[in-house]
């Protein structure tokens, strides 16, 4: 990797790791079966220790409300108090696919490209996960197997600290109001439904959500989540013949019906897909959980009217039980919104350019909490934070990506100052 030397020499590798492995071993794990916000009640704990952390570094305006939205404000060097104010923001809770209680954090210095040994008879191995071949050399950031790491978006969290840290004890640094904003719930789509947008100033943001060097995410999903109840009717099963309406199996049918070529596991890039993520329930009710994804609006609506369809053939399968469908919105693709205000990307293209790595635009098969603020009126694209197979057993995380992404946010506060 180009300047992978100096960037693991920067002042702030140390930093960086020090504080990844740190907030690692917080559990900040949400659950989307719960609708208050915050869903968990140890995205606290994480909240709470940025805020000491933020006080220790200098920072005098710092506020953490009822629903554990963590916003901070970094007042504009000297000559720039005209500058256009500017937000970083990254996300506190952890997926709950894997868990991220008693995250066991290990760094691996100058990796000489063997497989890592985790634990439980488990490797990170550069066979499976090509992608890894790419960092010999470098400093990873590992699991011991057993859980997530929770670098998506503990390595965010850590690149913004280490950026707020480097204005404050740098004051010849220029920059304009800088807005930093931490939030629970984004792995639940929650994230940002009671964020305080009113108390605002930034007139753009960026997410620091992404994976590898260069990496800029300029457009994401459409995005909803579609819930079906099955009703049938239960009777000894010993006499069941003509009079049962089996709803485990009327769930069932419904996701097989789900077409295997446009699931998550058959489709990257621009193709949408439906995910069954949850199926619950016995013979007399049962539901399935559906996350439904397409890039285009044409598309998310023939995928929803697919979603109806499935339910009308189940009943008609299954003559007496009743499926019933609902369907909501999550967020919409940000493409447009960024398309409207193009000096945000110029300036995030130009910030990684100077500082090496070389950007490249792709789209994020999924979501931020940036897709959202995008929507409230403030255009926030998503950078690259040195993260690796997120939602995983095999998570991991680049020191020298984090250097950089670290280095992005520094000199697009600069940028904006012009």
């Amino acid at each position: 990797m180009k300047n992978l030397g100096q960037l693991l020499s920067d002042p702030m590798a140390g930093e960086l790791i020090e504080r990844l492995v740190r907030y690692a071993k917080i559990e900040t794990t949400s659950d989307a079966h719960v609708e208050a916000i915050p869903s968990t009640a140890t995205q606290w704990d994480l909240a709470r220790l940025l805020v000491d952390e933020l006080a220790e570094i200098g920072v005098e305006d710092v506020s953490l409300d009822e629903h554990c939205y963590l916003i901070a404000r970094i007042p504009a060097s000297p000559g720039c108090e005209n500058a256009t104010p500017i937000g970083f923001m990254a996300h506190m809770d952890t997926s709950g696919e894997v868990s991220g209680k008693d995250v066991k954090p290990r760094v691996v210095e100058r990796w000489d490209g063997r497989p890592v040994k985790l634990s439980e008879g488990r490797v990170l191995d550069p066979a499976e996960y090509e992608e890894l071949a790419d960092y010999s050399g470098d400093t990873i950031v590992v699991t011991d197997g057993t859980t997530l790491l929770g670098a998506d978006d503990k390595a965010g969290i850590a690149e913004i600290m280490a950026a707020v840290r480097h204005f404050l004890s740098h004051p010849e640094a220029k920059h304009g109001l800088v807005e930093i904003m931490f939030t629970p719930d984004e792995e639940t789509g929650k994230g940002m439904n009671l964020f305080p947008a009113s108390k605002i100033a930034s007139k753009a943001c960026y997410t620091l959500d992404g994976g590898r060097r260069g990496e800029i995410e300029t457009e994401c999903f459409n995005a909803y989540e579609v819930n079906v109840r099955f009703t049938g009717k239960s009777i000894h099963p010993g006499y069941a013949r003509g009079k049962m309406v089996n709803a485990v199996s009327m769930a069932a049918s419904y996701v097989t019906m789900l077409p295997q070529a446009e699931s998550p596991e058959g489709t990257d890039g621009w193709y949408g897909y439906w995910a069954a993520m949850e199926i619950s329930g016995g013979v007399e009710s049962a539901g399935v959980h559906l996350i439904v994804r397409d890039f285009t609006h044409e598309g998310m609506t023939r995928r929803l009217e697919a979603c109806e369809a499935f339910a009308k053939a189940v009943e008609a399968r299954f003559p007496g039980g009743k499926a019933e469908i609902q369907s909501k919105f999550q967020y919409m693709n940000m493409r447009r919104k960024l398309d409207d205000n193009p000096i945000v990307l110029e300036r995030l293209f130009e910030a990684a350019r100077d500082v090496g790595a070389e950007p490249y635009s792709k789209p994020i098969r999924g979501g931020t909490d940036g897709a959202r603020l995008t929507e409230l009126g403030i255009p926030t694209p998503n950078l690259f934070a040195g993260m690796h197979n997120f939602h995983s057993r095999h998570e991991w995380a680049s020191a020298s990506e984090m250097v950089l992404a670290t280095r992005v946010l520094i000199k697009l506060a600069e940028l904006w100052t012009r």
